[in-house]
């Protein structure tokens, strides 16, 4: 494959864009620190301390910490006794004198990260619509929850959880199914998850996320969950500083007891924010998914974002790019992408949310025990999967994470879902950058999910690729021919997730659009321009992520296109290689697994 000259020549800029030799790992997930803004550090440290409680107590007492809970394995909370709650210095005082004690492993003062609830937080001008016309119509334009209850799954048994600014325990339509043991306050330490009252009612969004999930059918109070007999608990979590490990303690609270956790949070919609789980938000995912459920896996159902109009995209969003977690976008009651919807090859699925003004919103509970019709945004979508995955739990408590995802890919379809950019994958189903595969269908799901058998182990193959910086020019190829792995015990013929890890260094990174395309011909956008993100700090070692290859053969030849859009006026920021040998390159690898089913649609 040809490149062009290494340097600008007779006063021509060339685009140079430099990719970094990085292994592509099926299932690692790689985050950066927050690209713009003072960091501000906070009174707490998450700590390592092999030791057990007690231990942690007692470090904790020798230097002038509280421990503020036990979040995971063998990580704790500690908040100091005297230092003030946020800094633009870190503490190294303290800092030093927790890695000297022995009985401390690792440790690391908690650093405030920017988490924005995924609510539009529009007050519609309609009146109140009291029918919750996503769950059933006569159109058929809903999420077929009705069929699903008529076949006898409701949620009973299942556990689902919040994690939020709080859940109002204590709502008439939410206490019957309420679960204690779903439910913790990481912001003040204590067992009760009570959102914190405000004159404008701020912390009203996860009191309404647990409503779409499991409000009480059949007492006369406003609507009723998706999964109306199954238990709701809440994390509040998001009404405080937030931190690694606030994120870490939340998303692993007692994941032995519940099944599905529920996130309509994330970094800034601003179009130009990349930003993701840091280590022990990373941790926790994993240990989730390995652990959690008896070693099923912890379901984590998270909303791809509102960041529509500022052209974001959710591929530069950590948590709903990982392949741990299912991602959810949004259609409006007509079947249109809302303006706050974003796009991206991560979202698996889509639900019903807000629109514009002449269509209708979501039903759900409010705070001081209110009824609301107005709640909005991604943050509306994502609950209503989780209460329709937690049928399917319902139907079958056997199923692995992965087969969640499985299900969902297979049980959802376009239905009456507009847009532009609807394709056929090479396994015959239709998947948008918008919607993901589709429109959840409840009674699809369980009645898929009563039969279904676990898929095997999962297998990752890796597929590094070195190339030297060249000149982008306006459009830039690399091709790869993968073999699978074969002859190994990693060799995959049917592919879940696909992930393209990346370092480049540009000077306006919004001006990038990156492209992959399968053997099949499957064309995955990992990234759009946004045109907002000025920055010129690139990618470091981030894995966009793509579910629109689900099931077909990774072997053969793949492409990856990056685009400028900007024209001759961009330019990149190459670094030199050192004299070391290490090389310039790109890295792209295929994360995937051994698979049962045909290479078709059923």
């Amino acid at each position: 494959m040809a490149s062009g000259p290494p340097y600008p020549f007779e006063g021509r800029k060339l685009q140079l864009l430099e990719l970094l030799l990085g292994p592509l790992l099926v299932l690692l997930v790689s985050g950066l620190e927050p690209a713009l803004g003072q960091k501000v550090f906070t009174n707490t440290w998450a700590v390592h301390i092999p030791g057990g409680l007690e231990e942690a107590d007692q470090v904790a007492s020798k230097h002038g910490f509280i421990n503020y809970g036990h979040a995971f394995g063998d990580y704790y909370h500690f908040r100091h006794r005297t230092l003030v709650k946020r800094s633009l210095s870190d503490h190294r005082g303290a800092q030093v004198r927790l890695q000297k004690d022995p009985r401390v492993t690792w440790a690391e003062q908690q650093v405030s990260k920017q988490r924005k609830k995924r609510d539009t937080y529009q007050e519609p001008l309609d009146p109140k619509f009291k029918d919750q016309w996503y769950l059933y119509n006569s159109n058929h334009r809903d999420l077929n929850a009705k069929a699903a209850w008529q076949l006898g799954y409701t949620g009973k048994g299942v556990v689902v959880s919040i994690l939020d600014d709080g859940i109002e325990k204590n709502h008439s339509d939410l206490m019957e199914n309420y679960d204690p043991n779903a439910s913790y306050d990481v912001n003040d330490g204590d067992p009760d998850p009570q959102p914190r009252y405000t004159q404008l009612n701020d912390n009203r969004h996860g009191t309404r996320c647990a409503g779409e999930v499991a409000a009480v059918a059949n007492n006369g109070i406003c609507g009723v969950g998706v999964a109306y007999n199954a238990k709701i608990g809440g994390v509040r979590m998001l009404d405080g500083e937030v931190t690694d490990m606030v994120e870490a303690q939340s998303l692993s609270l007692n994941p032995q007891h519940i099944d599905i956790y529920s996130a309509s949070w994330g970094p800034e919609d601003d179009g130009k924010t990349v930003d993701g789980p840091a280590k022990l938000a990373k941790e926790a995912f994993l240990h989730g998914v390995t652990e959690g459920r008896g070693g099923l896996g912890s379901i984590f159902v998270w909303a791809s974002g509102n960041g529509g109009r500022e052209k974001d995209s959710c591929n530069c969003d950590g948590y709903t790019n990982s392949i741990y977690t299912l991602s959810i976008s949004s259609s409006t009651q007509n079947g249109n992408v809302p303006w706050y919807s974003e796009a991206c090859s991560s979202t698996l699925a889509t639900t019903y949310s807000s629109g514009n003004l002449n269509e209708k919103q979501i039903v759900t509970t409010d705070l001081k025990s209110k009824c609301t019709d107005s709640h909005t945004g991604t943050s509306a979508s994502a609950p209503l999967a989780a209460g329709i995955i937690a049928l399917a739990l319902e139907a079958n408590k056997n199923l692995t994470w992965r087969d969640m995802q499985h299900l969902v890919v297979r049980t959802s379809h376009p239905a009456h879902l507009l847009t532009n950019d609807w394709r056929t994958n090479g396994v015959g189903r239709k998947v948008s950058h918008s919607y993901g595969y589709g429109l959840l269908d409840a009674r699809a799901i369980v009645s898929l999910a009563k039969t279904w058998t676990s898929v095997k182990p999962q297998r990752k193959c890796v597929i590094p690729m070195v190339c030297e910086p060249r000149n982008i020019g306006a459009h830039l190829s690399i091709n790869m021919s993968v073999d699978a792995c074969i002859g190994t015990d990693s060799h995959v013929t049917s592919l879940e997730h696909v992930q393209a890890r990346l370092t480049l260094s540009y000077n306006r990174r919004g001006n990038l659009a990156i492209h992959l395309i399968s053997p099949a011909g499957t064309r995955s956008t990992l990234l759009h321009p946004r045109p907002h993100d000025y920055s010129s700090e690139g990618f470091n070692d981030w894995a966009f992520m793509t579910t629109h290859s689900w099931d077909e053969n990774p072997t053969g030849k793949w492409t990856m296109e990056i685009e400028n859009v900007a024209g001759a006026s961009d330019y990149g920021k190459g670094i030199t290689c050192n004299e070391s040998g290490f090389k310039l390159g790109c890295c792209v690898y295929v994360a995937c697994f051994l698979n049962r089913w045909p290479l078709s649609m059923k």
